[in-house]
Parts: C-alpha cells; sequence; structure tokens
C-alpha cells in the first residue's frame, strides 16, 4: 500500500519523539535514583584515576569529589547539546576530582622542576638523535642510574596530574575531553576544525613514541584499562606501567606545549 504524506510524518515525528525520550532517560526519576543509577561512573573514574592520587588522599575523598562532579553532570546535561549521558558524567566526574586535587597544590616544586628538566632533556635528545630517545639515553645525559631515572619517573607519575585528556583543552568549565567534542554536535564549524586539528596532531605525537609507551597510552586511554589492567595485559607491574605512563607524557608535553600552551594551566616556578 502507499504511503500517505501524512503517515510519513506522523511516523517521523514519533521516531523523533522516542528519540527525545531515549536521550533523556538517564535523567528519569528523582535525583537521588538517578544519582544511585549512576554511581558506578564514579567508581570507574576513581579506580582509573586512584594510581596518580596523592598517598595522604583517601578513596572516599575521590569519590566523595566525584559524587558531587555527578550531580553537577545531573543538573547540567542536555541532551540536545552533548554527547551520551555516560560520557558527559565521567567527563565533569573527572574534571572535579582533578580540580579538588590541584587546589591543593600538594606537588612539591623539586618535583615539578625535575619532570620539567626530564621533559627539556628528552625533546632535546630527540632533536640530536631523528627519534625519541631511550631510557637510557635520559638517563645518561641527567647523570643517574637507570634504575634511579626509573624511580624518579614513579615518583613523578604519582605526583602529576597531567593526562592525555588535558591536551589543549584549557581548564574549568573549558576542559572537554577529546571524545566528547567529536561527538557532540558542533555548532561552530572553526571550533569542529580546530578540535579535529588537535586530535591530529595529538595522534601524530603518540604515534612517534616508543613502541611500548605507544602500547601504554592506547590500553589506558582508547580502552580505557587501568593501569594495574594495562600491567596484566603486558606483563608489567602497575608501578612500571606509571613509570612508562609519566615518560610518554612528558615526551608529548614538549612538542604538544607549542601548539597548547601547558595543559595544566600552571605558572612557571
Amino acid at each position: 500500500m502507499m504511503e500517505t504524506g501524512h503517515g510519513s510524518a506522523a511516523r517521523g515525528r514519533g521516531r523523533g519523539r522516542a528519540a527525545r525520550a531515549a536521550a533523556y532517560a538517564p535523567l528519569c526519576g528523582s535525583q537521588e535514583e538517578v544519582l544511585r543509577r549512576h554511581l558506578p561512573l564514579v567508581r570507574r573514574v576513581v579506580q582509573r584515576l586512584a594510581a596518580r592520587k596523592p598517598p595522604h588522599i583517601e578513596m572516599d575523598d575521590l569519590v566523595s569529589w566525584g559524587i558531587v562532579g555527578l550531580l553537577d553532570a545531573i543538573g547540567k546535561y542536555d541532551p540536545r547539546k552533548e554527547a551520551s549521558f555516560s560520557t558527559y558524567a565521567q567527563f565533569r566526574i573527572r574534571g572535579a576530582i582533578l580540580d579538588h586535587l590541584r587546589s591543593l597544590d600538594w606537588v612539591p616544586r623539586s618535583v615539578r622542576q625535575k619532570a620539567s628538566l626530564i621533559e627539556k632533556t628528552a625533546h632535546v635528545l630527540e632533536g640530536m638523535l631523528g627519534r625519541p630517545p631511550s631510557e637510557e639515553e635520559i638517563a645518561r645525559e641527567l647523570g643517574l642510574s637507570l634504575e634511579t631515572y626509573q624511580e624518579l619517573l614513579a615518583r613523578i607519575g604519582e605526583m602529576s596530574l597531567f593526562s592525555l585528556e588535558d591536551l589543549g583543552f584549557g581548564r574549568g568549565e573549558e576542559r572537554l575531553n577529546i571524545e566528547r567534542r567529536l561527538e557532540e554536535d558542533e555548532e561552530d564549524p572553526l571550533g569542529a576544525l580546530l578540535t579535529r586539528e588537535r586530535v591530529d596532531l595529538v595522534a601524530e605525537a603518540i604515534a612517534r613514541l616508543p613502541e611500548r609507551e605507544k602500547v601504554v597510552i592506547t590500553l589506558y586511554y582508547h580502552e580505557e584499562l587501568t593501569m594495574k589492567e594495562v600491567g596484566a595485559v603486558l606483563g608489567l607491574t602497575e608501578s612500571r606501567v606509571s613509570q612508562l605512563h609519566s615518560q610518554a607524557m612528558l615526551r608529548l608535553k614538549a612538542p604538544l606545549k607549542d601548539h597548547f600552551g601547558d595543559p595544566r594551566g600552571e605558572e612557571k616556578r
């Protein structure tokens, strides 16, 4: 039977209403019900950040700050503009936790200085060698044994909040992770183009990393494994994965800083 224009339009409106209802479904129920339903998102983010928290900060603190982020997401989520609620909520949860940690200003100046020195040394060596320097080469240039250098990387990893999601996306309300910016409906074509340019630059920089560091970054950020899970896949300890993550971030920071500025927005000390 031939379909009339009115019937087609009605079905189209029906599909539109169904899509809108599905988009708002994560927010159905009382605030307490919505909060309880999405608490696993908080636990997921906390598990991923746990390896990088200060020793004196308890896991319960991270969970509490994450719940603040979840409440913020519940209050501000607009399915007409945002990606899926899960993606948006995890962005808000992670942001709330990191903002609380950064506000404590707990990273010693000496650690910042050593991280900056490693970053600059790796960048200079890469320019001289035409390839990413090995750990042994960086350690030798710094006048350190490999063991001492790796211990330093571990300490930087424990105290560093710099991560791939921070690259080029400012702070606070302006900090948007790559996946969310690519998934949402961009009303600003120039903004969308710049976002994709940033993604391409980050992808190119990651492609130049040594193979093992590249795998760590892929498993941690793309596959969203915890550092412990990454270690299980690669047959490495969690602390070794943290070292490789720290080294990769320091390698990435120098070349990308020219495009994005300091990803942490920290003042030079």
